[in-house]
This record gives C-alpha cells, sequence and structure tokens, in this order.
C-alpha cells in the first residue's frame, strides 16, 4: 500500500498539471475539471484522456518555447 502512495504523491507533484492551468485560465475551481474530464473520458470512450495527453504536450511544447526571463541577458 506504501508503494501506491508513493506514485500518487509522485504524479500530484510532478504531473503536468492541466487541470490546474485550464481551471486558472477559466476562473473555476480545477476539481471542476478534473471531473469533467474523467466524464467525458467515460461517455467518449477514451477521448478525454487522448485531448487530455494532447493538451499536456500542447502545454509542456508552450513552456519550452515562451520562456519566462529574469533579464535581457539570458538570451
Amino acid at each position: 500500500m506504501n508503494l501506491f502512495y508513493t506514485i500518487l504523491y509522485y504524479f500530484q507533484k510532478r504531473g503536468f498539471e492541466v487541470c490546474r492551468r485550464i481551471a486558472e485560465r477559466l476562473g473555476i475551481r480545477a476539481r471542476v475539471v478534473r471531473t469533467s474530464f474523467i466524464y467525458l473520458t467515460f461517455v467518449t470512450l477514451g477521448f478525454g484522456f487522448a485531448l487530455y495527453l494532447f493538451v499536456a504536450f500542447w502545454l509542456r511544447i508552450k513552456d519550452l518555447i515562451y520562456t519566462k526571463r529574469t533579464s535581457v541577458f539570458d538570451l
């Protein structure tokens, strides 16, 4: 059981944070977004999970391209 909680903590700490970022953008709770993804996955037989992975990949690429620089000399 301890292994399960270790894996769960790892994904919560270092996950993609897709739901949190979408929730911040829309101004709603992350819990609502997570629940929506879960329902969408069950209703559409996996499309919600595919959409989640696509958004995670897109956000990761966006973060790599648009890095926040602290000064002009970080180029």
